[in-house]
């Protein structure tokens, strides 16, 4: 068994077929797949399921995948020792539906990085439903994903609540919405709504609460950082998570507000997914990062909402 091996697993896990595995590792294909059923040869158990669509980890792979990198973590440590690291330190692969990103992922990956771990970090844009397989996968190290109350995550994930909000109607400032206190399902139905595709959060969340009625969808947009932009151009409101709007370049220029949605129940939260098993250093240390900033925005909003509260108390009748 070769180290070289392990990394041909992780890299084919990771990329999810041989040939995207094969191009990172600059690699041949035929040398990556003999190098692969070699290991599964000497292992005796099938590591990977091939499909015509590509290369996804067996479930005796998965059992396994622990271990191998564990190993690779420790090679990593002895090389690091001994000052021959690669230049290819470990990469913490993160993916996210980007609410939050501004004012949570971006600060945390500062700190991060202010840690000088030496550990790059890939940030990649998708679904829940996806990041949630790739962590089981083990494609993917950490999770950012919304989730409405009672919501399952899958049972061999971990998850913590980063964040909490409400889910608030996002509109220029220059907008009529922007002059009222609050906006109703009823006030949806007559504006310009740009919606989310099938498949995020906020298209399951309109369904929802209109009871399978929602609002018609002028423009249907792929996540919350579009959403914001079509917003911004003057193209119609949307319904984002408050926390995705929060701090957001375009609010503090003055650009986009946002309005409280009032009939239905709008909570939802901001969740850090993660594989159960111990996660290597560098994860971990990702993981502090967040929880931390999540903890700072949390008071944040604490101290706007009593000053908010205090102001009230004390204007004029």
């Amino acid at each position: 068994m070769r180290i070289e091996q392990l990394e041909y697993l992780t890299a084919v896990t990771r990329h999810g077929s041989l040939r995207r595995a094969s191009e990172q590792l600059h690699l041949s294909q035929p040398a990556l797949s003999e190098g692969l059923r070699n290991l599964e040869r000497e292992l005796g158990v099938t590591l990977l399921d091939r499909r015509r669509s590509g290369a996804r980890i067996s479930r005796d792979g998965k059992a396994l995948l622990p271990g191998m990198v564990e190993v690779l973590e420790a090679v990593d440590r002895l090389r690091s020792q001994a000052g021959h690291q690669r230049t290819s330190a470990r990469t913490v692969h993160v993916g996210t539906v980007n609410a939050g990103t501004s004012h949570l992922l971006v600060p945390a990956l500062r700190d991060f990085h202010e840690a000088q771990t030496g550990a790059a970090v890939e940030v990649v844009t998708s679904q829940q439903a996806a990041i949630a397989l790739a962590i089981a996968e083990g494609s993917l190290d950490l999770g950012l994903v919304n989730a409405l109350p009672g919501d399952d995550q899958l049972p061999e994930l971990g998850s913590s609540v980063l964040l909490r909000g409400d889910v608030v109607v996002c509109c220029h400032a220059d907008h009529p919405f922007a002059q009222l206190d609050s906006i109703t399902l009823d006030d949806l139905r007559v504006s310009t709504l740009v919606g989310m595709r099938s498949g995020y959060l906020m298209h399951r969340f309109l369904h929802r609460v209109s009871e399978g009625d929602p609002p018609p969808v002028a423009i249907a947009a792929d996540g919350a950082e579009m959403g914001k932009l079509l917003v911004a151009e003057g193209l119609g409101v949307t319904v984002l998570p408050d926390y995705s709007i929060d701090s957001d370049p375009l609010v503090k220029a003055g650009v986009i507000t946002h309005r409280p949605l009032v009939g239905v129940e709008t909570e939802v939260s901001l969740l850090m997914l993660h594989a159960a098993a111990a996660q290597p250093p560098a994860v971990r240390l990702l993981m502090r990062a967040l929880s931390e900033q999540a903890e700072r925005l949390a008071e944040e909003a604490a101290e706007a909402a009593g000053a908010g509260a205090a102001e009230e108390v004390l204007a004029p009748a």
